[in-house]
C-alpha cells in the first residue's frame, strides 16, 4: 500500500471513529462512546507522532497520550469496574 493512501486510511479511521464516538456518548451511550473513542486514539496517536516528528508539533502528541490516557479510564470505568 502507498503511504498516501495509507495516510488517507488513517485519516478517515481517526474521523470516523472519533464522530463515532462523540455520537454514542451524546445518544447516552458512553460506554460505546468510550471504545469508539479509544480506537479513533490509535489513528490520533499516529498522526500526531508524525506531525512531531515530522513538523515539531510536540504539543498535540502530549495531548493526545493525555486524552488516551483518559479514555482508558472511561473504559475501566464502564466496562470493568
Amino acid at each position: 500500500m502507498k503511504k498516501t493512501s495509507f495516510n488517507a486510511v488513517v485519516q478517515v479511521c481517526l474521523t470516523v471513529f472519533t464522530l463515532l464516538g462523540f455520537l454514542l456518548t451524546s445518544f447516552k451511550y458512553p460506554q460505546y462512546g468510550v471504545i469508539a473513542a479509544l480506537i479513533s486514539e490509535i489513528f490520533w496517536l499516529y498522526s500526531s507522532y508524525r506531525a512531531w516528528r515530522e513538523a515539531k508539533q510536540f504539543g498535540i502528541f502530549i495531548t493526545t497520550i493525555f486524552i488516551t490516557i483518559t479514555l482508558i479510564f472511561g473504559v475501566i470505568n464502564y466496562w470493568i469496574l
